[in-house]
């Protein structure tokens, strides 16, 4: 755990924190923690700081709490993503969520199975879950936002050219004839297919509103590596 991510509830006055739960059992196991260890902690959608262990019990922590720096800044990226199978989305939430992502979208798509709309991942609770952990991991405290899209060509054609407004419009496909761009360092709406990838009707849809296909190189790769190496792409 490289930052404790702290909730309004964990204080118990102003500049004192008790901590239970997952967080205690992982610093406790993991970090191994003591009392006068400094530790970097974070409240949640808030600032950064640091925490000085004051106690150390069976079953909590108690830290004195400085918060006096802003988060990390966002990266100027809007993700859209055909919904993965669960699994993958898991591990897709938290790399992203790190890499500072803050909007994603996740849509339908004709290679979508229909039962991944119904996984228990896309609750509210369990989406954040695995947020919480892509910020832990980076040091940053500020939740992404992420909005369910069923409906693909309702989407495109009445909600994406609003919400891409004043950004570079991607999208990547395995059969693209253009080369994806590298180092953009500049905000980006990025639209990304299933495994697949997307079919020529829906390509069609997204090149109407300005979403033109790039493709990676030879190499096809699974989603969850390639929205890594598309985002360290556009912004390395």
């Amino acid at each position: 755990m490289n930052l404790v991510l702290l909730e309004p509830t964990d204080f118990i006055d102003p500049d004192h924190v008790r901590i239970k739960d997952r967080r205690f059992k992982h610093l406790i196991s993991v970090n191994k923690v003591t009392e006068e260890d400094q530790m970097v902690c974070g409240l949640l959608n808030g600032r950064i700081g640091t925490g000085i262990v004051t106690k150390r019990s069976h079953d909590f922590i108690e830290m004195e709490i400085c918060l006096d720096h802003d988060p990390p800044a966002p990266l100027p990226l809007t993700l859209v993503l055909a919904l993965p199978r669960p699994k993958m989305l898991k591990r897709i939430i938290e790399s992203v969520t790190s890499l500072g992502v803050k909007d994603i979208y996740l849509i339908n798509s004709w290679r979508v199975e229909k039962s991944f709309w119904q996984s228990p991942l896309l609750a509210s609770d369990q989406l954040e879950n695995h947020m919480i952990l892509g910020l832990e991991q980076s040091r940053d405290t500020v939740l992404p936002r992420i909005y369910q899209k069923r409906f693909f060509t309702r989407f495109v054609n009445e909600e994406l050219a609003l919400i891409a407004k004043d950004s570079l419009c991607l999208t990547a496909h395995p059969k693209a004839s253009r080369l994806c761009p590298s180092g953009i360092n500049k905000p980006i709406t990025l639209v990304i297919g299933p495994e697949g990838g997307f079919i020529d009707i829906e390509i069609e849809t997204l090149e109407q509103q300005g979403f033109f296909s790039y493709h990676i190189g030879p190499r096809i790769l699974r989603v969850e590596t390639a929205v890594t190496y598309l985002i360290s792409r556009l912004y390395l």
